[in-house]
């Protein structure tokens, strides 16, 4: 039996995922905090248990006491492939999509551009500090097949390496898209702390942006999908508008 036995986190490798805290039920470490790893009580760890250095993703855990030669696994990086999302790393890879109807006329997908990348310029360098790799992709869905081929389901969508920062779609009527196309169009609405934004709040964005990244992987849910009837309208519309009969010379 060991004298001292406790977990030690190397802060300079840690990057707060939160892995170790969602694992441990032994209340070491402080569930309040999360997922910041304090060691709270480090009393209750179980004499040469390994367990959450094996899970860190970063081998940011050494235990205090340990005579037993153990070392941080070494974790490879590991590709994910999913049926609906790109390609990504696993580990130091982050992939930021912003996809959206129009830029020109669209006040919330111009609004939401914005905020994006205001917030993606104080971002960028902390998750590099971190060690991330960081890729901005921005794409208009300017047709019925770019919607289907990238599975989207509301203007505008942020991803975080694949996965739509919203858990829901709200949208409500959206002038602008509706004058572009000529018809009833609803683009989203944005979610936080109780209250609904056309523009999300750039604490919206960071608090997603950083969850998402640091925070333990999730399956993707891979459902079948389908052009929601509220796109189908749109794109008809905009079809139908620009082979008016203006084109063909009766104006």
């Amino acid at each position: 039996m060991a004298k001292i036995w406790y977990p030690v986190i190397d802060i300079l490798d840690c990057v707060e995922c939160g892995t170790c805290v969602a694992k441990c039920s032994h209340g070491v470490y402080d569930k309040r905090k999360a997922p910041v790893p304090v060691v709270v009580n480090p009393d209750a760890c179980i004499d040469h248990c390994h367990g959450c250095g094996d899970l860190c993703p970063q081998g940011a855990i050494l235990y205090a006491g340990d005579d037993t030669g153990w070392k941080p696994p070494k974790k490879e990086n590991v590709n994910i492939e999913c049926c609906c999302c790109e390609t990504v790393d696993d580990k130091k890879s982050v992939l930021i999509e912003y996809l959206y109807l129009d830029l020109n006329t669209c006040d919330r997908c111009v609004g939401t551009d914005k905020v994006l990348e205001e917030v993606l310029e104080v971002l960028n360098p902390v998750l590099e500090l971190a060690g991330y790799e960081v890729e901005y992709r921005k794409k208009a869905m300017t047709t019925a097949k770019e919607a289907k081929d990238h599975k989207f389901v509301s203007s505008p969508t942020i991803r975080v390496n694949g996965k739509d920062i919203c858990d829901s779609v709200i949208e409500n009527d959206c002038g602008c898209c509706g004058d572009i196309s000529g018809t009833q169009v609803n683009c989203r609405v944005f979610e936080y702390e109780g209250e609904q934004y056309e523009v999300p709040p750039k604490a919206m964005l960071v608090e997603a942006v950083l969850k998402m990244v640091f925070s333990p992987k999730e399956s993707c849910d891979c459902k079948e999908y389908e052009l929601p009837e509220n796109l189908k309208r749109f794109y008809e519309g905009k079809a139908n508008k620009s082979s008016c009969c203006c084109n063909g010379g009766c104006c």
